[in-house]
C-alpha cells in the first residue's frame, strides 16, 4: 500500500485507490498553457510560486496575481464547477489545481489575497499557521472540495495531535486527505506519522520538498518540520457525506494536549506570512 508519492506532479483517485480527491501541480516553465476539462469535478486553483496567471473559464477571463512562493506571502485563489473547460497561462512557477469529484454546479469565485483567512493554530512547539482558502467556515460555494494550506516552523509539529476522518471505528467523519509538502531550504527534510488504530499501518515517511502524501484512512500526525527547515503542505479534502466537513476525531491517547495549549506562549515566529 502506498501512500507516499516522491517525484510526483498529480495524484488522481483512481491512483489513489479512493472516490473524490485528486491534486495536479503545474510548472508554466514546462509549458506555458494548460488545459483542463471539469466535466466531473469541481476544483480550488491555488497559485504556489506561479504569478499573473490568466485564467480562462467557460470563455470568461480572470487573474490570479499569486506570489513569489509559498513562504513569501498568502495569495488569491479561484473556485472552477463542475461542468466547466477552464485554460491557464503563465509564464513560469507553480500552480496547484485541487480537485474533487461533484455533481452540483456552482458558481465561479475568485478570492483576493487581502481576504483569506489567517489562522494561529496550537501553541508552543505545535504552533503554526493555517490560511483558510476553500474551507466550510471560510467558503460556502462548493459541494464537496476543502482545500487549506498550514505553515510550521522549523522545529515544530502541526497535525498535533493525532487525528482521523476516515468514518470507522466510530468516528462519524469521513473524508479523503491529499498532503503536498513544500521545505523551505535546500535539502530539507520534514517527517510525517500515519498509523491506523489496528496497527496494520504505523510508519514514519521522510518529507521532503515536492512529496505527496495521501490518507485514505488511520491517525495521522504529527507533521514534524526539521529544526532550520520550514515546512509548508496544502491540504485537500473531500467525503461522501451530504456536508462539507473538516471535523475530526483525535486519537483519545493525545487528546489532552489541546488543553495543554492554554497553558503555553504561541510561537512568535507565527504568522509566518500574509497579505503583501
Amino acid at each position: 500500500m502506498n501512500w507516499h508519492y516522491k517525484n510526483k506532479n498529480s495524484i488522481s483517485p483512481k491512483e489513489a485507490g479512493w472516490t473524490y480527491c485528486g491534486a495536479l501541480i503545474h510548472n508554466f516553465s514546462d509549458t506555458n498553457t494548460l488545459e483542463l476539462d471539469f466535466s466531473s469535478q469541481e476544483a480550488v486553483v491555488v497559485p504556489l510560486s506561479a504569478q499573473n496567471v490568466l485564467v480562462t473559464i467557460d470563455g470568461r477571463e480572470y487573474e490570479l496575481q499569486g506570489r513569489a512562493g509559498v513562504f513569501d506571502a498568502t495569495t488569491d485563489w479561484i473556485y472552477i464547477p463542475v461542468g466547466s473547460r477552464a485554460t491557464f497561462a503563465g509564464l513560469s512557477g507553480d500552480l496547484a489545481v485541487c480537485t474533487s469529484v461533484a455533481t452540483e454546479r456552482k458558481e465561479v469565485f475568485y478570492c483576493s489575497a487581502k481576504d483569506v483567512s489567517v489562522e494561529i493554530r496550537g501553541s508552543g512547539r505545535a504552533t503554526r499557521q493555517v490560511n483558510n482558502i476553500a474551507t466550510p467556515s471560510s467558503f460556502q460555494g462548493a459541494q464537496k472540495i476543502n482545500v487549506c494550506e498550514v505553515l510550521t516552523p522549523g522545529g515544530n509539529w502541526s497535525s498535533w495531535p493525532p487525528h482521523r476522518h476516515d468514518g470507522k471505528d466510530g468516528c462519524p467523519y469521513n473524508n479523503e486527505e491529499i498532503y503536498y509538502f513544500k521545505i523551505q531550504g535546500r535539502g530539507g527534510e520534514g517527517f510525517f506519522h500515519c498509523y491506523t488504530e489496528d496497527g496494520s499501518v504505523d510508519k514514519i515517511s521522510i518529507i521532503k520538498d515536492g512529496d505527496f502524501y495521501i490518507i485514505p484512512e488511520g491517525f495521522h500526525g504529527p507533521t514534524m518540520a526539521s529544526p532550520d527547515y520550514p515546512m509548508y503542505f496544502l491540504n485537500v479534502l473531500a467525503g461522501p457525506g451530504p456536508e462539507r466537513t473538516m471535523s475530526f476525531c483525535d486519537d483519545p491517547t493525545h487528546a489532552w494536549i489541546r488543553q495543554s495549549w492554554a497553558g503555553q506562549e504561541p510561537d512568535p515566529r507565527v504568522p509566518m506570512t500574509g497579505f503583501r
